[in-house]
């Protein structure tokens, strides 16, 4: 087996799942972090054994021995980033979303194409047992033509500090302020929603409807430097190929749920009902013969592997390469159109 020399991209909080999930992996060797931070890269590389440290890509690009990298920087830094990976052949991972526009995700997209590398976004919610059993009954054809579905979700911690305090943590902070990056709840967890949703029903959204609520939280609305006018709740209405219609939402006050998902989705042949809520994955079904009395069932869902192994498969050629840029720039241009839809007052919109 050949090694897959990976490079880690931005040490923040979530790089440090990434060092762990990697770790684990026979045959990759974690060669070198990159952050312009350096305290925070040299105990990073500390803590995981990483032989190399570099304040730059440019540096890392020009030092070049590696095959792969995991890029966790900030939202807004991965089309900059990304961009001269493809260019150099790098397979690349990439933490969601893959950028925060539709047309720099495009571009993402197509230079991975060109460029052959194995290329993937870190859409986490696909590791959800649930939810991949969920998508195979669907593509089986056991509910039928799908005609509605209902998917939501729900965090909790602009009301309760089980994470930490939002009022005066800037991990927090910064997600509540467009100044610095945010595209609010739509754009940090509606990604995920839209995903789960579309996924498991086969259907890409070709019409989207939405409103977006920003909450007065804070006098002036204003905390330090973070003005505070990032969205923190969503509704859409959505449209898929085939016809069917949906709502899907997504919210920050949803007081009693830390991370909750949900989908309810119905055919003309049966229901689903998939959830993923306080990390615990199910997935209850109505299918013939229970219909008429409206019985449902739990099913069971074998484990999934995790996003780290799958994307270290693909390059080895052992699995698909999935979910790639290219569903990664179509959920980009999904949300762009939500947004462009709640800024003229929840117009229904081509995506």
């Amino acid at each position: 087996m050949d090694p897959v020399r990976l490079l880690i991209l931005g040490t923040g909080g979530m790089a440090r799942n990434h060092a762990e999930g990697f770790g684990r992996i026979p045959g990759v060797q974690i060669v070198a972090g990159v952050d312009t931070r350096p305290e925070q890269l040299a105990a990073f590389c500390a803590d995981f054994d990483i032989p190399n440290g570099f304040a730059t890509l440019d540096e890392a690009l020009a030092w070049g021995e590696f095959d792969a990298v995991t890029n966790v920087t900030p939202d807004a830094a991965h089309y900059p980033t990304t961009m001269p990976l493809l260019a150099a052949g790098k397979h690349v991972l990439c933490e969601k979303p893959l950028a925060t526009q539709a047309d720099h995700a495009a571009e993402m997209a197509e230079a991975a194409r060109r460029a052959g590398v194995v290329n993937m976004v870190n859409l986490s919610y696909r590791n959800v047992a649930a939810l991949q059993k969920a998508a195979q009954m669907v593509r089986e054809g056991q509910i039928g033509t799908i005609r509605h579905l209902e998917a939501s979700y729900l965090q909790s911690w602009l009301t309760q500090p089980a994470w930490g305090e939002w009022r005066s943590e800037s991990q927090w902070l910064w997600r509540l302020s467009t100044a610095h990056g945010s595209k609010g709840v739509l754009g940090d967890v509606g990604i995920h929603i839209l995903d789960f949703a579309t996924f498991i029903a086969g259907e890409d959204a070709v019409q989207v409807s939405c409103l977006l609520k920003t909450f007065d939280k804070a006098p002036g609305g204003k905390i330090g430097e973070y003005r505070l006018d990032a969205n923190d709740s969503a509704t859409m209405q959505i449209v898929l190929e085939n016809g069917a219609i949906g709502t899907v939402a997504a919210t920050r006050f949803a007081s009693g749920h830390l991370n909750d998902l949900r989908l309810r989705i119905y055919g003309d042949t049966g229901g689903l009902e998939v959830s993923f809520e306080k990390g615990v994955s199910r997935l209850r079904a109505s299918l013939e013969p229970d219909l008429q009395t409206a019985d449902w069932h739990e099913i069971d869902t074998p484990e999934v592997q995790p996003i780290y192994p799958r994307f270290i498969a693909a390059i080895r050629g052992e699995g698909p390469a999935e979910p790639d840029f290219a569903r990664g720039a179509a959920l980009q241009r999904l949300l762009d159109r939500a947004e462009d839809s709640a800024h003229q007052n929840g117009l229904l919109l081509q995506v």
